[in-house]
């Protein structure tokens, strides 16, 4: 099977949609949804980083290891 891009024009003959094969298509999404999840843990890592430095600005006390280990328990 041909792995063909079919491109639908306009009457200027400007491209205007195209036509991707499904497995193309499934593909392409699957490697977004990935991509998603990443995007995600990464921005949840900065932002906790980001909390760290401001809690050593401020004195916070942040939560320890064993305290998060043990809320994800319950």
């Amino acid at each position: 099977m041909a792995n063909v891009l079919k491109y639908m024009v306009d009457e200027k003959g400007e491209k205007t949609s195209v036509l991707v094969p499904l497995k193309t298509w499934e593909k392409i999404n699957h490697d977004y949804l990935k991509l998603q999840q990443k995007l995600k843990v990464f921005v949840s890592i900065k932002n906790g980083l980001q909390e760290v430095k401001q809690a050593k600005k401020t004195g916070k006390k942040l939560q320890t290891l064993k305290e998060f280990l043990s809320e994800s328990n319950h």
